[in-house]
């Protein structure tokens, strides 16, 4: 009883507490309603009394519906809603229907599927179509995130993520990665072939996260995608994939425009010592085989005379011509076979519009460069006083005994830390490995005029044993 009682209370109202007759609701598919139209409509639908009136217990769902008929759109069909209404329905009904709702629904979709397989192996597809998220093996994987990662047991599968969208990039990064070729795995571990295609995915997507662009790079960028990312990371281009083609055109025709209006003053009272000077510092940079070569002189020159010209607080200063190198290397790499060596290769033999773009581009991120470390080649240089000073102090703190040594022996900090500041270690490592370190400052906001410090300081608690046997400081 108590249950039929529950059951009574549930569908019991007061209708002193409803605000009055409810109206229709229409939407796109239903016009308001018309009293001419459905004239006959109107007859059926009762209307609430003007004083509440209290209604008598209900005790089942029909007798309910039948008082509150104003709260239902009347229709053709609701005998027969009403009849559904009052049936119950069996349970095992119910689960024969949704299993077979479900089978129709599954065999639909594998159909569907099937077909757009059948399209692809129909068509003969080219390498340079192919998304990244087609991989080398032809296999197609449902998402970005279903990478290739490497197994024990040295087979390849994939990371799946539920709820998986296609990935498909809206453009191909700049450079080099335009060719599929380029961007082949051949000849990589398991490891940097994950590394590269994370690479790949993140570069391709219509807005590159740059935070996430800096975590990927700190520990070192593949080479056939960082001219690219060194672009970025640098602020030279746009993280919108869709405004770096017009970006790199215009900077590039902008930089020429340096050219035509100033490189002429080169011979200039005003400008000649300032020219002679990068002219004798051009042959004394390394790799000596690249540099000498006159295409690549010419390139340096018009490089270092122009950001001199437009930078009078500073000049051109001995050390800046070895920032160029890095990104000139970098960028030419686009350009060569994998298997050749940056250093010996012809730049004469690239086509003339590939050698202007990377002029370019290596004048404007040595700019970039220079902007956030534009005080160490100001009169007197302070920047470098200042970060040789806070070189000496941090030594101190973290290896005082190497501290103590050098002051033993009157080894000024500012004698052998100076030209690492001034080069930022380009005379003090070979390319590849300057080239590496600048993965990471590239990935720290501000890599070149803070975290080069700690590099250095790394240097000196690195050979601290080398440094301690030393007595004889003056002979180097």
């Amino acid at each position: 009883m108590s249950s039929d009682t529950g059951r009574k209370q549930f569908w019991k109202r007061n209708a002193a507490k409803m605000p009055g007759s409810i109206q229709h609701v229409y939407g796109a598919q239903h016009p308001p309603f018309d009293p001419l139209l459905h004239g006959t409509l109107s007859k059926t639908v009762q209307k609430m009394p003007t004083t509440p009136v209290k209604l008598k217990k209900v005790s089942t769902f029909q007798e309910f519906e039948s008082n509150t008929s104003d709260a239902w759109d009347v229709g053709e069909d609701d005998d027969e809603l009403l009849a559904m209404a009052a049936e119950n329905l069996n349970t095992e009904v119910v689960m024969e229907t949704a299993n077979k709702v479900i089978q129709n629904h599954t065999k639909l979709q594998e159909q569907n599927k099937y077909q757009e397989i059948q399209q692809l192996e129909d068509r003969p597809v080219r390498l340079e179509e192919l998304p990244s998220y087609i991989n080398s093996d032809f296999k197609i994987v449902k998402s970005a995130s279903e990478s290739q990662i490497p197994n024990p047991s040295g087979e390849k599968h994939f990371l799946q993520r539920q709820q998986s969208v296609p990935y498909q990039p809206s453009a191909a990064p700049v450079g080099k990665s335009n060719d599929p070729a380029s961007l082949s795995t051949a000849g990589l571990s398991e490891r940097e072939a994950f590394r590269l295609e994370k690479f790949i995915q993140l570069l391709a997507g219509p807005n590159t996260d740059l935070d996430e662009l800096r975590r990927l790079s700190w520990s070192g960028i593949p080479k056939p995608v960082r001219s690219i990312t060194w672009k970025l990371l640098s602020g030279y281009l746009p993280a919108n994939v869709e405004r770096r083609d017009g970006t790199l055109k215009r900077k590039q025709k902008e930089y020429f425009a340096f050219i035509e209006q100033y490189y002429n003053s080169r011979n200039d009272e005003a400008n000649q010592s300032t020219y002679r000077q990068i002219q004798i510092d051009i042959p004394r940079m390394s790799p000596e085989t690249l540099i000498l070569q006159p295409v690549v002189t010419e390139i340096f020159e018009r490089i270092l005379f122009i950001w001199a010209i437009r930078h009078p607080a500073s000049g051109y200063v001995q050390g800046i011509n070895d920032l160029v190198t890095p990104f000139f290397v970098v960028f030419i790499g686009d350009h060569v076979a994998e298997e050749e060596e940056v250093e010996n290769v012809d730049v004469s033999s690239l086509p003339e519009e590939v050698l202007r773009n990377i002029e370019a581009d290596s004048y404007w991120c040595m700019s970039k460069l220079l902007d956030g470390i534009q005080d160490n080649y100001t009169f007197a240089q302070p920047g470098i006083q200042k970060k040789v000073k806070m070189l000496e102090e941090l030594v101190s703190r973290i290896d005082e005994q190497v501290h103590r040594h050098l002051h033993q022996y009157e080894v000024e900090y500012l004698q052998f830390a100076f030209r690492w500041m001034n080069n930022l270690l380009m005379r003090e490592v070979p390319l590849r490995c300057t080239i590496r370190l600048w993965d990471t400052y590239q990935s720290e906001p501000e890599g070149f005029s803070h975290f080069h410090l700690y590099v250095c300081a790394a240097f000196l608690v690195r050979w601290r044993k080398e440094i301690l046997d030393e007595k004889d400081f003056h002979a180097y």
